[in-house]
């Protein structure tokens, strides 16, 4: 399987560290995430935004871990963060997570998640 980022001569480069598209070309198996969460495994939630950001990279990863899959079978990403806060922070965690890897990505800006103490979540679409 491989997955190619897509880079249009056409239009212009991404504004961060992302692709605007990625072709994957398999007959594997396709992983679908709901929005992963900054809670971690004793049930908490950090305050701060880089450590919530970690915390859910921490979490993507270990899912991908046990559908037997990694940061490379990362196709698609749909990030939510509330406002105010330092979107690279953010950013750089997904970089981290990703090992610099480009994927189709997406930020959004909302005004609350499901929880008054979450400030990011994520969800991510991954072909191994």
């Amino acid at each position: 399987m491989t997955n190619t980022p897509i880079r249009p001569d056409g239009i212009a480069a991404p504004v961060a560290t992302f692709a605007h598209a990625v072709l994957s070309e398999a007959s594997g198996r396709i992983l679908h995430t709901a929005g992963v969460v900054p809670i971690l495994p004793d049930g908490t939630v950090p305050e701060d935004l880089g450590e919530q950001a970690s915390t859910v990279w921490a979490n993507v990863l270990a899912i991908l871990s046990e559908a037997v899959m990694g940061p490379t079978d990362v196709v698609s990403i749909t990030t939510y963060v509330v406002p105010g806060q330092d979107l690279g922070v953010v950013m750089a965690e997904r970089d981290r997570a990703l090992e610099g890897r480009l994927v189709a990505s997406t930020l959004v800006v909302v005004p609350e998640l499901a929880q008054p103490g979450w400030k990011v979540e994520v969800a991510v679409i991954a072909i191994g």
